[in-house]
């Protein structure tokens, strides 16, 4: 597999990531991150659901996939690396020199969060990790689908009317 993109997306599997990223990127399998779902039969059939035949879907912790990443790169499937929110990726970042771009996809409105665009809502403390990872050597940009423009990190924070 190779990791085409690395999404943060706080709805995990749906059809946002499988039409909107899967089909025109040609994606054939999902690497659903994170630590609860990866122990969860119940979730992990319900995220199954939202997957088309001819594309598959692996459930790992975070633990797993720092251990797999360096196997995830070169032949076979094209692959989505996601995960629900931005610590887990954080911590991807931190466990693997191979997550290097990373795409903010959708991150909703919860108390405490700010607006930066329609799809992307920050509290100060996930503004601050997004700085961290940047300053580190990540490349982040929000995109909500690959037909529209990415913007870069410093122009999500800078306040520029996005929405």
């Amino acid at each position: 597999m190779s990791v085409e993109v690395c999404r943060i997306d706080d709805r995990l599997i749906h059809g946002q990531v499988v039409v909107g990223w899967g089909q025109p990127l040609g994606i054939g399998l999902i690497v659903l991150v994170d630590d609860s779902v990866a122990h969860s039969e119940w979730e992990q059939d319900l995220y199954r659901m939202g997957v088309p035949p001819g594309m598959d879907v692996a459930f790992v912790s975070v633990h797993e996939a720092i251990e797999r990443l360096p196997r995830w790169t070169g032949e076979g499937p094209r692959g989505l690396l996601l995960t629900g929110d931005i610590d887990t990726m954080r911590r991807l970042t931190e466990g693997s020199p191979l997550v290097r771009t990373v795409n903010l996809g959708g991150i909703h409105h919860s108390p405490g969060r700010t607006q930066r665009l329609r799809y992307i809502f920050l509290t100060p403390g996930e503004e601050a990790t997004l700085k961290m990872m940047e300053a580190a050597g990540t490349t982040i940009t929000a995109q909500d689908v690959p037909a529209t423009r990415p913007v870069p990190l410093a122009q999500l924070l800078a306040g520029c009317d996005l929405t």
